[in-house]
């Protein structure tokens, strides 16, 4: 299956604040990460348009809760520097819409 990336919801505060944070409780881990391939919270619209061009993969369904769909897809992303990585990112389609909203991401292992 394959979710709709121009459909695809993907929050700017979710980027900006939480996977680009290093403040984040959380995201700082994550956001270690993503700098290192050169995102930046300034510029979170490049991860976004990079994590939109990642639902070209297939998306693997991976459980249902009582919002919705969730779902998963790896692939790889090349960073503004040029260094590229492998990624696992989530993504949910909440009960009674048809777009995918972007959950969060993390290096694949």
């Amino acid at each position: 299956m394959f979710l709709d990336a121009a459909a695809a919801i993907v929050s700017a505060d979710k980027l900006r604040d939480y996977l680009l944070s290093s403040a984040h409780p959380i995201g700082r881990y994550k956001s270690t990460f993503f700098r290192s391939l050169g995102y930046a919270p300034e510029q979170w619209q490049v991860l976004e348009r990079d994590l939109r061009a990642v639902l070209s993969y297939e998306a693997q369904p991976s459980g249902v809760t009582k919002y919705g769909q969730k779902f998963t897809v790896r692939g790889a992303l090349s960073g503004p520097n040029g260094r590229s990585a492998g990624i696992v990112s989530i993504w949910i389609i909440l009960v009674g819409e048809k777009a995918p909203r972007f959950v969060t991401a993390y290096p694949e292992e």
